[in-house]
């Protein structure tokens, strides 16, 4: 979770707001707690992958974090990956090679 007692720089304001706004409940509740979980520790690649991740439509990032349709190969990312693993719920819709053993 974000350190409460500093503030987040613009950039990661700007990335928790649009995380929590997506347009969707669905998708406001699982991108925007995982967001709001990372947000502080991620490093300025982390921040660049997911700036990326969320340019996906909304009803494709539900999908893909609900395990209702699997991540595309060409939508996939280092980012997209871990937001599967925390959003889904027991290997739901995870690529085989993420599923815990």
């Amino acid at each position: 979770m974000s350190n409460e007692t500093e503030p987040l720089d613009p950039r990661r304001r700007r990335l928790l707001f649009r995380a929590h706004h997506r347009g969707t409940k669905e998708a406001d509740l699982m991108i925007g707690r995982f967001v709001a979980d990372n947000i502080a520790a991620f490093t300025e690649a982390e921040l660049d992958e997911l700036e990326a991740v969320l340019e996906h439509p909304d009803v494709d990032l539900a999908d893909w974090l609900s395990g209702r349709r699997p991540i595309p190969p060409e939508c996939r990312s280092p980012m997209l990956d871990r937001m599967a693993v925390e959003c889904a719920g027991p290997s739901a819709g995870l690529p085989e090679e993420l599923r815990p053993r």
